[in-house]
């Protein structure tokens, strides 16, 4: 019986995800799990260098950040102190904000899809999410609460892209639905609700491995 489980959160920028994480986090030591949780970019080099460029520090392409990505998942999965593997070798429930999900959806609207879900697949032969945690939120609420959190914006965070790359998640999301458990929840309502339904689908996978 597997005792702890690897979540991925996933949703266009001002989704609520950090919120949401912190919530089931909180949820699932309640529960008895002991949780670790991450997020990507990793602090490591290549994610470094990601912040840098979409904080419009250094000059970015976004070929440059595709292939940045796929290193820091890569070393974000293999790092043999802190890595995914090493986390639920120990016992962790491990949640991570954002996974190759964040790829496929925020690369694809700029670059050959193919290319980004390929350049991705050994992340995928690695580790595959027990659970992909998707928040649907519209962009335009996106919008609204980005510019009340924020003294600046991002690279990616204008209202056209944010449209289509919630698009991609929409699509991408049902193109490998054979592939991958995706769960979509409403982050357009209060977050208390949105945890609630995320915390009833969990508690629906832990019951259904506790009777397996």
């Amino acid at each position: 019986m597997k005792k702890n489980f690897f979540i991925a959160f996933e949703g266009i920028d001002g989704s609520g995800k950090s919120t949401q994480v912190k919530l089931l986090k909180e949820k699932l030591e309640a529960a008895g799990q002991k949780v670790y949780v991450t997020c990507e970019p990793t602090d490591s080099p290549p994610g470094k260098m990601i912040r840098d460029m979409f904080n419009h520090r250094i000059d970015s392409d976004h070929r440059t950040i595709a292939a940045l990505f796929v290193a820091d998942r890569l070393n974000h999965i293999l790092n043999k102190k802190d890595g995914i593997l090493k986390m639920l070798s120990e016992g962790y429930t491990v949640i991570t904000d954002r996974y190759y999900f964040s790829s496929y959806a925020y690369q694809s609207p700029h670059i050959d899809q193919d290319w980004v879900i390929k350049a991705n697949s050994l992340s995928a032969g690695l580790l595959r999410p027990d659970l992909n945690i998707y928040i649907d939120i519209s962009p335009e609420i996106s919008i609204e609460r980005l510019n009340k959190g924020r003294t600046s914006i991002e690279l990616y965070e204008t209202l056209d892209n944010l449209r289509a790359v919630r698009d991609k998640y929409i699509k991408i999301i049902d193109l490998l639905k054979d592939e991958e458990k995706v769960f979509i929840a409403n982050g357009n309502q209060s977050p208390e609700n949105t945890s609630k339904e995320i915390w009833d689908n969990v508690a629906s996978m832990l019951q259904e491995n506790s009777e397996k």
